[in-house]
């Protein structure tokens, strides 16, 4: 019944119709950069990492505002700075215009008396703007300001920002802050070894928990809470510690993102050098983004747009203080894993059983162990007990000699990766036992060996001394955190070995499709459907056989130019939701339907107060899926693009998977795989598999429209998009598009 204007493509052909689009032609510098470092959209593809070694290991420092008088705030804050400037090596200048001397040290009354240009200025004032143009002037290379920067005026905090970032802009100064705290300025363990966490985090507060990882032996090497962001901000540390030898993972605590494409080329080089990031994003509902944007000045965005942008390029997105105290600790100091297979080796039958269950709900793989390893398990555990996976040593074994071999054989088996062994409470002398084992099998192994401490007191000489003691075995308290943080891992090491920067070969210039798209452009309004599908045309999408007419007499010849039976259909900038006004008939099969209908749907419209600027009489297309394709404009990353269930289902269900642009072939494919409803692609009920290479098609040249006309469109909906069988691809039925 298909009879499309565009022929069915090969998915060989397609791609190269796709990418021929996007061709690398040098264009004029835009806003200071090269053309070759902007996309289509004028979006930077390239962001180089900031020089901020004087920031955490300066030589020279000043304290502005700094006091050593009893009961004032900032004498205690003084204090601590001289302390760490003398662990840094750094000479240290008071500024205080009323003091001769701080903690014994010459005071000098202003910014411009400095003996020399510093490399960090600490501001303790109420009103740091005047003093923040001083240092610009003066050739400072840093400045943290610890106040809002709102000064003693009501004036909201948001503006703030705005003109210290203005004071600091084009004067080579840089700014963290205002509303900063002393933690950048924390005393760091130097006897653990190792790699390092390097933590980001918009307070002080939220950093703690990671903070107090060295206690249990985690490294940490930085940390920097960015406050309110007026210079620097979260993606510029990420960027620079993901370039810093000594660091094995970012830990990030945000509350809302104030650069989404910053944010991404950030986390697009840490998944080039293979350094996972572990992010808390506080907003995944209205009430955590309520509260995070009032008091951050950040832009608000959908939370699974933030969720989508945060797998595409390998950030690890956790829910809480915990969880990225366990996820990051794995990540920093794990190897990379040998195989992706997890073992579940346990003391008690019914505890491993549990663990294992909740491991394959999270999709980890838990191999079947071969018939030869479990006869040479069972040379030590009882037949009767299971060592398949989960492996059941029923308790007596883990107390003697035979608990090292057991572990040591789970170890050498090449299908496992991973060991978990959780320990549901401490039972002297046999958990004492089990643990050393499972740490000297650490240290002679490079797989990774995971242990649950399962007693609430954490007191245990077996869970401090032991366990906490050493740096091969990751210990959890939780078996949850355990298990999160091992999909982590394992997913992370599988991300980055086939990573391909999506930035890399994102379009630079405009396509011809792009050219013919603009002059069907109505900016603030909606186009009619005839209009919105000649856009779809523009880009090559397919779309039915049609004819607009403004007669009965033209609906009849087009009938029979089209093909019968037909769709007649209301098209009109204000024609939405056709269906429900009564303005789309189907399956018309003579002259004298085709001539009624007309007359009705015109009727119907005006009626309804419809302005038409004609009928579509449409190609009737075979049956398939209804999906949805479209582009939906988000204020922090801009176009994204989204695929979902059609038609009914799509305003039910709400099944939608969404990208942020640029992206590949191989994340539009895992576009519909995320889909609840992705069964009905693969045929149900004696239904052939659907064309899912066309549909992945669409979605590519759907993402080039957005990233051509995003910052144009408002929005773009392909609905229905009928997804024919395999071979036949996929034809747009309907379309609604709204200009920007």
């Amino acid at each position: 019944m298909l009879g499309s204007t565009h022929g069915t493509l090969t998915t060989d052909s397609r791609r190269a119709r796709v990418i021929a689009c996007g061709e690398h032609r040098p264009g004029p510098a835009v806003h200071g950069r090269p053309a070759d470092d902007l996309d289509v959209s004028g979006r930077p593809l390239r962001a180089g990492v900031p020089e901020l070694d004087r920031l955490f290991r300066p030589e020279s420092v000043a304290v502005i505002g700094a006091s050593d008088a009893d009961g004032c705030p900032d004498t205690g804050v003084t204090r601590r700075l001289l302390s760490w400037a003398e662990r840094m090596g750094a000479r240290l200048y008071p500024v205080h215009p009323g003091r001769a001397e701080v903690f014994g040290l010459p005071c000098v009354p202003s910014v411009a008396d400095l003996p020399e240009q510093v490399d960090l200025a600490v501001l303790l004032v109420a009103d740091p703007l005047p003093v923040i143009e001083e240092l610009a002037a003066a050739k400072a290379k840093f400045a943290a300001v610890l106040a809002s920067g709102s000064a003693e005026t009501d004036e909201p905090d948001a503006a703030a920002p705005a003109r210290l970032a203005a004071a600091v802009g084009g004067s080579g100064m840089r700014l963290l802050g205002p509303n900063t705290d002393l933690s950048v300025f924390e005393r760091f363990r130097d006897d653990l070894h190792g790699p390092a966490i390097a933590l980001v985090t918009r307070s002080g507060h939220q950093g703690r928990p990671v903070f107090a990882l060295q206690e249990l032996g985690v490294r940490l090497s930085h940390w920097v809470p960015t406050g309110h962001e007026a210079d620097l901000k979260a993606a510029d540390f990420i960027s620079y510690f993901a370039e810093q030898p000594e660091v094995g993972a970012v830990a990030a605590c945000v509350e809302g993102l104030k650069d989404g494409r910053a944010f991404l080329l950030a986390a697009d080089r840490a998944a080039r050098r293979g350094v996972p990031v572990v992010a808390v994003e506080v907003r995944r509902t209205e009430t955590g983004a309520r509260p995070a944007a009032s008091h951050t000045g950040r832009l608000t965005c959908a939370d699974d747009v933030v969720d989508a942008a945060m797998r595409q390029f390998g950030v690890i997105r956790v829910d809480g203080l915990d969880e990225l105290q366990d996820t990051a600790a794995l990540l920093a100091r794990a190897r990379p894993p040998r195989a992706d297979g997890v073992v579940v080796y346990s003391v008690s039958g019914a505890t491993g059983a549990h663990v294992a269950g909740l491991a394959a709900g999270l999709g980890l793989r838990l191999p079947v162990l071969s018939e030869a390893r479990q006869a040479e398990l069972h040379q030590w555990i009882p037949e009767c007990l299971s060592v398949a996976n989960p492996v059941d040593c029923g308790g007596p074994p883990a107390g003697d000699e035979r608990g090292r071999r057991i572990i040591d054989s789970l170890l050498d088996d090449p299908e496992v990766g991973v060991l978990v062994c959780p320990v549901p409470g401490p039972f002297p002398p046999l958990s004492d036992r089990l643990v050393r084992d499972l740490v000297d099998a650490a240290e002679r192994t490079d797989k990774l060996v995971c242990v649950v401490w399962g007693s609430p007191v954490g007191t245990e000489p077996a869970y401090r001394e032991v366990l906490l003691g050493s740096s091969r075995v990751a210990t959890f308290r939780t078996v949850g955190n355990c298990l999160s943080a091992v999909r982590a891992y394992l997913g992370h090491h599988r991300f980055v070995r086939g990573y391909r920067s999506p930035f890399d070969e994102a379009p630079r210039t405009p396509s011809p499709s792009y050219r013919k798209a603009r002059e069907l452009l109505r900016p603030g309004r909606r186009l009619s459907e005839h209009a919105a599908k000649q856009l779809l045309r523009a880009y090559g999408i397919r779309v039915p056989r049609e004819q607009l007419v403004t007669s009965a007499a033209a609906a009849v010849r087009a009938a029979g130019q089209v093909g019968y039976p037909v769709v007649l259909k209301a098209s009109g900038a204000r024609a939405a939701h056709k269906s429900e006004l009564g303005l789309v008939k189907v399956g018309l099969t003579s002259a004298a339907q085709v001539r009624d209908t007309y007359r009705e749907l015109t009727e119907v419209a005006r009626y309804e107060g419809v302005d038409l600027d004609g009928v579509l009489v449409c190609q009737m297309v075979g049956h398939g899926v209804e999906m949805a394709v479209g582009i939906s404009h988000d204020e922090l990353f801009g176009p994204t693009v989204r695929v979902g269930l059609g038609g009914v289902l799509e305003e039910v269900l709400r099944d939608t998977a969404v990208r942020v642009p640029p992206f590949g072939e191989e994340q539009a494919r895992t576009m519909p795989a995320e889909l609840r409803g992705r069964a009905l692609l693969d045929g149900v009920r004696g239904r052939p598999p659907a064309d899912v290479d066309a549909l992945v098609e669409v979605v590519l040249r759907v993402q080039r429209m957005a990233l051509e006309l995003g910052d144009d469109l408002a929005s773009l909906a392909i609905d229905p998009l009928m997804v024919l069988p395999r071979g036949h691809g996929a034809v747009a039925l309907d379309v609604l598009a709204v200009c920007r």
